[in-house]
């Protein structure tokens, strides 16, 4: 395949699957010999993304103002000069500006239009320009459900199902019966120790993220005479504090107070998934897709979680019995008991690796670019 140039636009690099994504992406066209380009507000894993090869361009497309729209000519310039062959927008706002940015160049030196749900947006017509690329890519079977279903009129044929997947080398496999791990977790955090089972529930500091459904599951289990502690890293972050304020009183209202563990999010998350023994996936908003089902079970420790969106597809497909209706809790509590009491077989191979995500979105570039 000749040398491509490829552009990626979203909003900032700060963190988020978007933000992985699109760096992993930049990486993976570096290694292959082609121009990696990604134009954002900057942020912490720019970095990571120059350390690759790729190179970044700064400007802010991603703030919701009529301002904004000033960055048309610019990226109308940049995609001329560059000469363009891709340009993937990963984001509502900066795929706005950029099809703006493309109408108005002539159509035989106009590149290529990609475009990525992430997410299940609102339906309506500003998230309906994520639908609209000549390769929309479909981050799970349920975005491209979901996207079918709020924009019928859409070509399916254009649409492409490329799951996220993870890292193999970042999230090894622990040995069983490996105590190392706990014991380094315990040592972070004081009140984990003991010999009960620990609970696993990454995740931001967002209602949405379930965080209370795990607290009532961890007294459900005490209530029966588990001895289980819960750590939820990611729910201590700046501007959370109210919310972990209420989380704390909900904690002592049940009794949970001692055993639990929120801090703020750590940047070792195998050696976290490795000390746990059920990582939890209770997000009460369906989720796109759900990598931390993936990461999870790279370490070979089982999940249970909500069964909807992203979270239910890849339980379903990879260890079904950690799938529960949403909200039901008493199920919640009864399943993890079994699974706490009798671990279920896990698959050895995942599907779903950052190789494979890597090598079909190069492919889809190659499918468009020719």
């Amino acid at each position: 395949m000749r040398r491509l140039t490829v552009l990626q636009l979203l909003p900032a690099l700060h963190a988020g699957g978007v933000e992985r994504s699109t760096v992993e992406i930049a990486q993976a066209l570096v290694a292959a010999g082609h121009r990696a380009v990604v134009v954002s507000a900057g942020g912490r894993m720019v970095p990571a993304l120059l350390d690759s090869g790729a190179e970044h361009l700064t400007l802010d497309i991603g703030r919701k103002s009529l301002l904004t729209l000033r960055h048309v000519p610019t990226l109308r310039r940049l995609f001329a000069e560059l000469g363009a062959d891709i340009v993937h927008a990963r984001s509502r706002l900066p795929a706005w500006l950029g099809w703006h940015a493309l109408r108005g160049l002539p159509e035989a030196r106009r590149p290529h239009w990609v475009t990525t749900m992430h997410g299940l947006n609102s339906p309506g017509r500003y998230s309906a320009i994520m639908a609209g690329g000549e390769r929309v890519i479909c981050v799970s079977r349920t975005v491209r459900e979901y996207l079918l279903a709020h924009y019928p009129d859409t070509d399916a044929q254009r649409l492409r199902v490329i799951p996220r997947g993870v890292d193999l080398a970042q999230f090894p496999r622990a040995r069983p019966g490996d105590r190392r791990p706990r014991l380094a977790v315990e040592a972070l955090h004081p009140a984990l120790a003991g010999a009960g089972p620990l609970l696993l529930l990454p995740g931001r500091g967002t209602r949405l993220k379930g965080h209370v459904h795990a607290l009532h599951l961890l007294a459900a289990l005490r209530g029966q005479g588990v001895a289980a502690r819960l750590w939820m890293p990611g729910a201590r972050a700046p501007g959370r504090e109210a919310y972990v304020r209420e989380l704390e009183r909900q904690a002592r209202a049940l009794g949970v107070s001692e055993g639990l563990a929120l801090t703020e999010a750590t940047a070792r998350m195998a050696q976290a998934y490795a000390a746990s023994d059920l990582v939890l996936q209770l997000s009460d908003k369906p989720e796109a897709f759900g990598r931390t089902v993936l990461e999870a079970l790279a370490c070979g420790r089982p999940v249970l979680g909500w069964d909807h969106g992203g979270v239910g597809e890849l339980l379903a497909e990879l260890q079904p019995s950690g799938a529960v209706a949403h909200g039901d809790r008493d199920a919640l509590a009864a399943r993890a008991r079994a699974l706490l009491l009798q671990p279920p077989a896990l698959p050895r191979l995942l599907p779903y690796t950052l190789d494979a995500m890597q090598r079909a979105t190069l492919e889809t570039y190659a499918e468009l670019a020719g």
